[in-house]
């Protein structure tokens, strides 16, 4: 099997700031870096990480050539990445010593990603095969339609939260993903508490209380605790998380263990600085696992 993701490439600048700002305040960094990132590439790379074969369909401006490159690298499947006449996406990350963040997306290349080449890209897919979509990317409705059409597994992870956005591909979705504040704010939209939403599993992430998910077939729910770690860097967390857990049911693992296995990756990724660059791969999580 496979995972498909039609997500977004950024590149990510990150400040790391003594605090972060407050309005008005104007802030100077002690250190600046540059990483691959973009929600998209960011499950991407987690993914490919945690052993699956992983298509990345998305594009980048004439000044993302790296971007790719450095996909390639990390084991992505880059054949359905096109470059576009706007510039490639990025994120201005600001990030102070307790690992909390502030960040700012430029959408770019990100936005103008063309439907019918989406559409060629997918038809290579294969009933059973997984989708993921965020809400960095056009084309989401219709992406997740055709995914639901060719009978693959269709997963949405809910950020930037829209409300509108998520109501939008529920009909289609088999998986949401989503943490506690876009899942109160996707309730206040819908009416719709996690547990009786319209798709068939919904997990809901906790930060450091872990994550929860909800059977809604059954009816059960189980909470899955965090790992204890000093964080010192929380981004691309809740991606890495959503990779591993993806590349977790792509390879036949129960949903336990796949949540399991994720909740570890997320421990690993918050100890480290970076984004795509640094996700751990499965045999740091196996380690942990060990240890």
């Amino acid at each position: 099997m496979a995972v498909w993701n039609l997500g977004s490439i950024n590149a990510d600048l990150v400040y790391t700031v003594p605090h972060l700002p407050a309005p008005g305040e104007t802030l100077a960094a002690q250190e600046l870096n540059r990483y691959l990132g973009g929600k998209g590439a960011n499950m991407s790379v987690a993914a490919a990480r945690a052993g699956s074969h992983v298509h990345h369909v998305g594009a980048v401006g004439a000044d993302g050539a790296w971007a790719v490159e450095r996909l390639l690298e990390y084991g992505v499947d880059t054949r359905y990445i096109g470059y576009s006449s706007d510039p490639t996406g990025h994120a201005i990350i600001a990030v102070e010593a307790g690992g909390e963040n502030l960040i700012i997306i430029y959408p770019g290349a990100n936005r103008s990603l063309d439907a019918h080449e989406i559409w060629q890209a997918l038809g290579n897919a294969q009933a059973g095969d997984t989708l993921i979509i965020q809400n960095e990317t056009n084309a989401q409705v219709e992406t997740a339609r055709l995914g639901s059409e060719i009978g693959m597994r269709v997963c949405y992870a809910a950020a930037p939260f829209d409300a509108e956005a998520v109501k939008s591909v529920l009909p289609f979705l088999d998986l949401l993903i989503l943490n506690e504040v876009e899942a109160r704010q996707l309730q206040e939209a819908t009416g719709s508490a996690p547990a009786d939403l319209p798709v068939s599993d919904v997990i809901v992430t906790l930060g450091s209380k872990g994550a929860e998910h909800f059977d809604t077939k059954t009816g059960e729910n189980r909470v899955y605790p965090a790992v204890p770690v000093t964080a010192v860097d929380s981004t691309g967390a809740g991606d890495t998380f959503t990779g591993y857990v993806l590349s977790g049911l792509d390879r036949g693992l129960p949903m336990a263990q796949a949540i399991t296995m994720a909740t570890r990756a997320g421990a690993i990724m918050v100890t480290r600085h970076g984004t795509a660059d640094v996700i751990p791969d499965l045999k740091d999580v196996l380690e942990m696992s060990q240890g």
